[in-house]
């Protein structure tokens, strides 16, 4: 039941925002009581950072794999990464874009809990990015003259601003243009 409930909260806030859904329609997609919820969460908010680890789990298991595919050489890994959410986003025909990006833009003031687990998750997100940068950098695929980590923060956050964009417009070009300038210009 609580994992029906966290797949019903995960669709339920990617769709409508945390805000714009309820308890009573998480319940409803989940087919479970109302009491229910609250034997399993404490509250919206312990479901809605309950999500975010699960989101952020099946990605590290799904899509970050690539980053360490040592098959590949670090730039196409980088390459297929970055270009996995456009390709997503196109195909859901720019609507949803991040649930990560979408939830800190409509919670971190509101809700310290959320926040410090996006903090927590993006942290570890910058790590990965930052390895397969590192591989990049002692492979002479990526430029050297800047720390990993500081470039693997300055993609996600470009790649956020361009998820975000490319929702807006209704179009890839914002995702194609970080994709191309990121990895084709700034990075080698």
């Amino acid at each position: 039941m609580r994992e029906r409930l966290l797949e019903a909260g995960l669709s339920s806030i990617h769709r409508h925002g945390f805000n714009g859904c309820g308890v009573q329609e998480i319940v409803d997609l989940a087919g479970v009581p109302k009491g229910s919820f609250y034997n399993h969460f404490e509250s919206k908010e312990a479901l809605g950072a309950e999500v975010l680890d699960q989101f952020w789990h099946d990605h590290a298991r799904g899509l970050l794999r690539v980053l360490s595919d040592e098959s590949l050489p670090p730039i196409e890994r980088l390459r297929r990464y970055f270009s996995a959410p456009a390709e997503k986003l196109a195909a859901l025909d720019y609507k949803g874009g991040c649930l990560l990006g979408n939830m800190a833009a409509e919670l971190s003031d509101q809700s310290k809990l959320i926040a410090d687990r996006l903090s927590s998750i993006f942290a570890r997100w910058t790590c990965a990015v930052a390895n397969c940068i590192r591989d990049g950098q002692s492979a002479g695929q990526v430029r050297t003259d800047i720390e990993a980590e500081t470039l693997a923060s300055f993609l996600l956050n470009a790649l956020e601003g361009a998820t975000l964009r490319a929702r807006i417009e209704k179009d890839g070009r914002p995702l194609a243009q970080f994709i191309d300038v990121a990895l084709n210009h700034l990075i080698i």
